[in-house]
């Protein structure tokens, strides 16, 4: 009996299930996707399939559910019109545009007058426009976060942070791109450097690098320091806040909207705070954050000013007898060599605060170190209320200052050396 041969049709792509095609599709990138569409009639009608463009419209352009049906488009369409109009940015606009919006949503019931203040977005002509007028390419990303808001009114408080003493205030505003364009510098020191933000009260001002000059990288932000001791007036050294704008800005974001920078009257305070500066002694508890001033710090002499902030509370579960009255400070203070100084007065900042169950006292002060780095410890003594001569000490929980990286400028006294960065460490001195 003869054999029968059954001959298989030949597997083509027309042939194959659409599921398992989609769901191939499903794993290409945007990129990929569109040119599926060149291959084949059938691919370019499966890449066409809208479900598969929901991921992108997400990934890149954090288009929400709600928004599709305010625009009552398909997704593959929603992609497209997005990527007409910002799709230089692709490789940052969900970055950015998060931080955005974590910020806008953590700011606007505690911080509303500081969102109103916030500017629509510049339009590609309007950032155009400025880098002719500048000479230089703007950063993508820094574009990119001026398509979404062009700064802020100069007003306060400003967006990108306060801080406050007893004789000294600072408040910075984000620079709108027409207002930066007209700080660019071009003098020997800050050479090729866009303003980010400014103090109306200090005048201070954090930079961008447009171009790399003079020792810095591109797109490093920073806060200028003049030398103090230089004739040279381009002599100026850097105290590093970002290696990009991205760096710079969702950093600050994140230090914003998980509270690690408190908001008091409104305003944003850049006080950084440890969880482990922390210490209990009975039903008193002390808390420290601190800051770094760049404004009132040199490199050049050496003299580093930091600000710190120190909260005492008692538990509201403390008895009545327990209020207490604070008499005098101690403090243990060490700086990056070992040197130490102590410092003991009466009362703190010229107040004796009465503290009792729930209550939460906090008040500010300043301290300067001629190294990088150091840190602070001591105690309050106390006496109670009810038995004033029963007095008692409370412990002050050792708190670390160190200021950002910083680049030594590489001019000095009329001629060039080759520049420095230095990262201090928050090293423990024994």
């Amino acid at each position: 009996m003869a054999a029968m041969e059954t001959e298989t049709a030949p597997l083509t792509l027309e042939s194959l299930p659409t599921d398992p095609l989609l769901l191939i599709l499903s794993f290409l990138d945007y990129r990929d996707l569109i040119n599926c569409c060149y291959v084949s009639r059938r691919l370019s009608q499966l890449s066409s399939h809208d479900p598969l463009w929901r991921r992108h419209c997400k990934k890149y352009w954090l288009i929400s559910e709600e928004e599709k049906t305010q625009k009552n488009q398909c997704w593959k369409s929603l992609f497209i019109d997005t990527y007409s109009d910002v799709g230089r940015y692709i490789d940052h606009y969900a970055a950015i545009k998060k931080a955005w919006d974590d910020l806008k949503k953590y700011l606007e019931p505690r911080c509303p007058r500081m969102v109103l203040s916030l500017k629509e977005g510049a339009r590609e002509e309007d950032l155009d426009a400025v880098e002719a007028l500048i000479g230089c390419k703007l950063p993508d990303d820094y574009r990119c976060s001026y398509r979404i808001h062009n700064g802020q009114k100069l007003v306060v408080p400003g967006l990108l942070g306060s801080m406050a003493l007893s004789n000294h205030y600072r408040s910075e505003d984000l620079l709108d791109v027409d207002t930066a364009a007209g700080g660019f510098q071009q003098r020997q020191g800050l050479k090729y450097c866009l303003p980010l933000t400014f103090c109306i009260h200090t005048g201070l001002s954090q930079y961008i690098a447009v171009e790399a000059a003079e020792g810095r990288n591109k797109n490093e932000v920073f806060y200028q320091c003049p030398d103090q001791m230089a004739r040279n007036p381009a002599a100026i050294d850097m105290f590093i806040i970002g290696a990009t704008f991205t760096d710079w800005f969702t950093s600050y974001v994140k230090n914003v909207v998980s509270g690690g920078f408190p908001i008091i009257r409104d305003q944003i305070f850049r006080y950084v705070h440890d969880p482990e500066c922390v210490a209990t002694t009975g039903d008193i508890t002390v808390s420290v954050s601190t800051s770094f001033l760049p404004e009132l710090s040199s490199v050049h002499p050496p003299h580093y000013f930091f600000t710190y902030r120190i909260r005492i509370e008692m538990s509201k579960d403390a008895l009545p007898e327990k209020a207490c009255q604070l008499d005098s400070r101690y403090w243990r203070i060490t700086n990056a060599k070992g040197d130490v100084e102590e410092v003991q007065g009466p009362g703190v900042v010229g107040e004796f605060p009465i503290i009792s169950p729930g209550r939460v006292y906090e008040y500010t002060s300043c301290t300067t170190f001629s190294t990088t780095s150091g840190y602070m410890e001591g105690y309050y003594t106390f006496h109670f209320l009810y038995f004033k001569d029963k007095i008692f000490n409370v412990a002050i929980p050792r708190f670390h200052m160190a200021c950002p990286t910083f680049r030594v400028s590489i001019a000095r006294l009329g001629y060039l050396m080759t520049s420095v960065t230095v990262t201090p460490t928050l090293e423990t001195i024994t």
